[in-house]
């Protein structure tokens, strides 16, 4: 492990060199390329510095520890003894997790896509509650929200709706929320006051990007048509709304959000393409670890991950047996404790796995 970690070392010690080379320097695109590479390895490097003092702390303090007869010193050595083994074991275990390979897509983009399920008007309801939780839990990390397609029900809910996540590490926060989303309320349009079960599907796509995925735009049905909505200025007096059909595999998208046609084309090649990366990706992983399981899991939208119940406050992410008791909390957009939760379950799994081979 630590002759791997000596390799980023060096790579760390060469790659900040290099920033102060005056072809660097002069060149945006090379500087910014030098300073992501830094950022990857940065952490494991200086983890790995401090797991060196430590073991170094330790040899000196067992040094004064055999050759030194004052007492007050002798305790003084011990202490830091006890101390370096601690951070010694501490260092190693973060440096065993910063090791685990890195899922490739954590660093993009991502574009999710919220539908309706089970429990007609009440679902689509939901699904509003969603996009506007994670929304908030976007801006929140600083990233930036551009909603791609919108199907508006009457009520103010979405049949379905796609939105894109700008932002460094937008998909290592928000991939585990693909599958299906069960919410437990007495809906806006129940006079009796019971509590109801409707559920919500989402997905979530890394974006891709143009050097991954080549269309031929022969394979391409495109058409226009006049933007819907539920109603008023939401309707657009022109053919600006685009469907995409890819003509192989029989995927459909749609965009109407923006008002210019090129724009709509654009962000629906976008989905297009992040739809057909995406199940490539899933047919090789699932080539790849057909026999194994993961205890999280990020992908399956049949999967049932979440249970949100209004009439207890209460939150339940069943992947991991994860219950918080702050509902409200979460769907105005704090979602960090579920996600370092589910992000923490994972990692042990992978470890757990790495460990086994």
């Amino acid at each position: 492990m630590f002759e791997k970690i000596e390799i980023f070392d060096k790579r760390y010690i060469e790659l900040n060199r290099r920033l102060y080379e005056p072809s660097v320097a002069a060149d945006p695109v090379e500087y910014q390329k030098v300073m992501k590479e830094i950022k990857s390895i940065e952490e494991i490097v200086l983890t790995y510095r401090g797991y060196k003092e430590a073991v170094q702390s330790e040899r000196d303090s067992l040094e004064i520890l055999e050759e030194s007869s004052d007492a007050e010193l002798r305790e003084l050595a011990q202490m830091e003894l006890d101390e370096a083994k601690e951070k010694i074991a501490e260092l190693s275990e973060q440096l065993k997790l910063l090791l685990l390979p890195k899922d490739p897509n954590d660093d993009r983009n991502v574009i999710v896509e919220i539908r309706g399920g089970a429990g007609g008007e009440e679902s689509a309801l939901f699904s509003a509650v969603l996009f506007r939780m994670y929304t908030m839990y976007a801006e929140r990390r600083g990233y930036r929200v551009e909603v791609v397609n919108a199907n508006e029900t009457e009520l103010g809910g979405y049949k379905e709706i796609s939105f894109m996540i700008e932002g460094e590490g937008a998909y290592s926060r928000f991939k585990f929320e693909s599958g299906v989303h069960r919410v437990q309320r007495v809906p806006e349009t129940e006079s009796q006051g019971r509590v109801h079960t409707s559920t919500t599907t989402v997905a979530v796509l890394p974006e891709a990007e143009d050097v991954e995925l080549e269309i031929d735009p022969k394979d391409l049905k495109i058409d226009t048509f006049r933007s819907s909505g539920a109603g008023g200025q939401h309707i657009n007096k022109t053919s600006s709304a685009i469907r995409v059909t890819h003509l192989p595999t029989g995927t459909v998208v749609e965009c109407q959000d923006e008002r210019s046609q090129y724009k709509n084309k654009d962000k629906a090649l976008k989905v297009l393409k992040s739809r057909l990366l995406k199940e490539k990706q899933d047919k090789q992983a699932s080539e790849i670890a057909a026999d194994r399981k993961s205890q999280v899991g990020t992908g399956d939208r049949s999967e049932r991950i979440r249970t949100y119940n209004y009439p207890q406050g209460r939150l339940t992410d069943h992947r991991i047996g994860l219950t918080l008791y702050k509902l409200e909390d979460i769907l105005n957009g704090n979602l960090d404790e579920v996600i370092d939760a589910l992000i923490t379950a994972d990692r042990a799994e992978k470890l757990k796995e790495s460990m086994e081979k």
